[in-house]
């Protein structure tokens, strides 16, 4: 055996697969006939979908990508939707959103991110006293549902504690419709 016989690269052996050698094609799968479901929750890479009467547990197609699913999504779902233990389907388009809520993760972010999806209304809870009501962190929340295209209604807790007519009058001008709760209350 002589020297020439001896590879000098190891690597010559393990070459790797050339660019473009499978045939691609345009033709996406069509999924228009696919069940819909909406998101109800997102854990750690799962979400539990509301199909018809049933929940099914479903996980994201990789053809998504980084496109974010979330809570209130109506999507498309296709594979195991029997929603028995143990089963799963695989969450293939996500619908046109009507109203999509979003917020920072701090004040000094400037990404706001989605959390939840075609919402109808957004109520915000507060007590009167007890602790008192923040009305700035109100005044945020409003902006955020008046942005998305959300009906807020403010519902003010604790009602036995503290009287509601000052908070009631502060957003009186802005139509925010306003529900008073007390404690045995129906």
């Amino acid at each position: 055996m002589t020297s020439r016989d001896f590879r000098t690269d190891e690597n010559e052996a393990f070459e790797r697969p050339r660019r473009h050698t499978r045939p691609r094609t345009k033709d996406r799968p069509d999924y228009s006939g696919a069940e819909i479901g909406v998101v109800i929750t997102v854990d750690r890479g799962r979400f539990r979908l509301l199909v018809g009467d049933r929940e099914v547990t479903a996980a994201k197609a990789r053809q998504l990508g980084r496109t974010g699913v979330i809570v209130g999504d109506r999507v498309r779902v296709v594979g195991d939707t029997s929603g028995e233990e143990g089963t799963l389907g695989r969450i293939v388009q996500v619908e046109e959103r009507r109203t999509v809520l979003r917020r920072t993760a701090d004040d000094d972010d400037p990404y706001e991110r989605p959390i939840v999806a075609n919402a109808d209304q957004l109520v915000i809870v507060t007590a009167l006293a007890d602790p008192p009501p923040r009305t700035g962190m109100i005044d945020r929340i409003l902006v955020a549902g008046y942005d998305a295209g959300i009906a807020p209604l403010l519902c003010l807790t604790k009602a036995d504690l503290a009287g509601p007519e000052e908070l009631v009058a502060q957003y009186a001008p802005l139509g925010v419709p306003v529900q008073t709760v007390s404690p045995g209350a129906d």
